[in-house]
């Protein structure tokens, strides 16, 4: 591996684990709140990505105003998730697990649907000179992603240790019952959970839009390697979802320059097979007495 590959492989490790970290601390948050995986959620960075197709690619819109149209659009569908599936089905882990699977066969169905099956839509890139670090040369729609999720997640991190509305969703996340014999709103901290979830996952979609195809199937690929984030950082834990998409994203990244993105995926599962026995409750989970 020549030095400029080199440089641009890890600058696109960075990338990718910001990618993942935006996706998964919002799966976790809405696992620790709701103690229910959705599995749809790699659909909502889909929704994000086909929201700023729409909207810049199509109708001219500006590319900053699309990804933040996908924010927006990302927590709605956040809030209908929450609001048709979890709520109905809160405490019901089988039956959560049946129906987020149905509604990622039926966002696919409907993107397909709506704008053709097979058909890969690349959306050009407002920022076509490259990045230059050291001399190799790097997309900058990928380097955008990383101040992004550092902001996201930094500012999330803060408000739930800083502010009552995030101190009351940890507790919720922490204890339920408890929570809620203390007066908080367990309907509204789910919908919170999910709303920040879905704007996370819609902000990375529409943030690597111009960097992926977007199609039908773009979700699919995402959510193996996001379960994985969560589960080897820890469910429930955001900062062990942030470390996990670190040690991924490189993994993954690596991986695949080397060899090829099948091989990846297998180290990825191999990764978590080995850590799963010494470490059950994930990297940085809590032990569960």
């Amino acid at each position: 591996m020549t030095s400029q590959l080199l440089i641009q492989t890890i600058a696109n490790a960075v990338a990718a684990s910001s990618m993942y970290a935006l996706i998964a601390v919002g799966l976790t948050l809405a696992f620790g709140v709701m103690q229910m995986a959705n599995l749809a959620h790699a659909h909502v960075f889909m929704i994000g990505a086909y929201t700023v197709y729409a909207l810049y690619a199509l109708a001219g819109w500006p590319f900053w105003g699309a990804v933040a149209a996908a924010l927006v659009v990302g927590a709605i569908v956040g809030l209908a998730i929450e609001r048709t599936i979890f709520r109905p089905l809160r405490g019901d882990v089988v039956a959560g697990f049946i129906a987020t699977a149905g509604l990622m066969f039926v966002i696919e169905v409907f993107c397909g649907e709506v704008w053709g099956w097979g058909h890969m839509r690349t959306i050009p890139s407002p920022y076509m000179r490259p990045f230059k670090i050291l001399g190799a040369s790097v997309a900058f729609q990928r380097v955008l992603v990383i101040p992004f999720a550092v902001v996201c997640i930094g500012g999330l991190m803060i408000f739930m240790r800083r502010f009552r509305l995030g101190r009351a969703l940890r507790a919720v996340a922490q204890d339920p019952e408890t929570a809620s014999l203390q007066g908080i709103n367990i309907n509204m901290m789910t919908a919170l959970a999910l709303a920040i979830a879905g704007a996370l996952a819609g902000i990375a979609g529409g943030l690597m839009s111009t960097i992926y195809a977007v199609t039908p199937a773009l979700a699919g690929h995402l959510i193996l390697p996001a379960l994985i984030v969560v589960i080897v950082g820890g469910m429930g834990s955001i900062g062990g979802v942030v470390l996990a998409s670190i040690i991924m994203g490189f993994v993954i990244t690596f991986v695949t320059t080397l060899v090829d993105g099948v091989a990846a995926l297998m180290v990825s599962v191999a990764v978590m097979a080995l850590l799963l026995p010494i470490r059950p409750q994930g990297l940085l989970g809590r032990v569960n007495n």
